[in-house]
């Protein structure tokens, strides 16, 4: 491993498709990070089974063991603390972070949402899309903020919405080019390429 690869925690709370696309790609090269931990916020997450075969310490914070957000956030910081990451890579983590773990990480938390945002932030984002009945839908890489899937988009990828889609078949259409996207976008940041201005990201040549 490269020893300016930047080292990245992961978290996902169910099977981690995302994560295993993006541990691919670092495997074989493609991004220039190092996957120091995965958290997950459910014991029996089916992405910390794939972490273990990766050789990946994995930590679990669940939310039910804490009386406020505030000292949830802190012990989820506390438990990614010793494998030092610089950054944190949201792969279907359904929790929406606040200030207290966000400001730590400031525009090094990325999130992948299944929509076009600023359209149909939230959950059900493909379900919202298909009710709306849009032509196109997609997904969108972001920088994290305190807000519902409002930080700074660094990229996006269009796919055609039909008129019999379902929930479930947009969303097996977008999966794919959340794959591709993600993978794209967080090479971009780890070759240190993102740059942020007045809430845009400017990618660097």
């Amino acid at each position: 491993m490269n020893s300016l690869a930047k080292r990245i925690a992961v978290f996902a709370s169910g099977r981690g498709s995302n994560a295993a696309a993006l541990y691919e790609a670092i495997k074989q090269g493609e991004i220039n990070a190092e996957v120091v931990v995965v958290l997950s916020d459910h014991a029996d997450a089916p992405v910390l089974t794939r972490a273990k075969e990766w050789g990946v310490p994995t930590v679990v914070v669940e939310r039910k063991g804490f009386d406020s957000k505030d000292a949830f956030e802190e012990a989820m910081l506390e438990a990614i603390a010793p494998y030092e990451p610089e950054a944190v890579v949201l792969a279907g983590y359904m929790r929406l972070l606040g200030p207290t773990f966000i400001k730590p990480y400031e525009y090094k938390i990325l999130n992948i949402h299944p929509a076009l945002l600023p359209s149909f932030p939230g959950l059900h984002a493909q379900g919202q899309a298909v009710a709306a009945g849009v032509k196109v839908s997609g997904c969108t890489v972001h920088f994290v903020d305190t807000g519902m899937d409002s930080g700074p988009i660094i990229m996006q990828a269009v796919v055609p919405v039909y008129a019999d889609d379902t929930e479930d078949t947009l969303a097996a259409r977008i999966l794919p080019e959340e794959h591709k996207t993600y993978k794209k976008a967080l090479a971009l940041f780890c070759e240190d390429k993102l740059s942020i201005k007045n809430h845009i990201v400017h990618i660097e040549d």
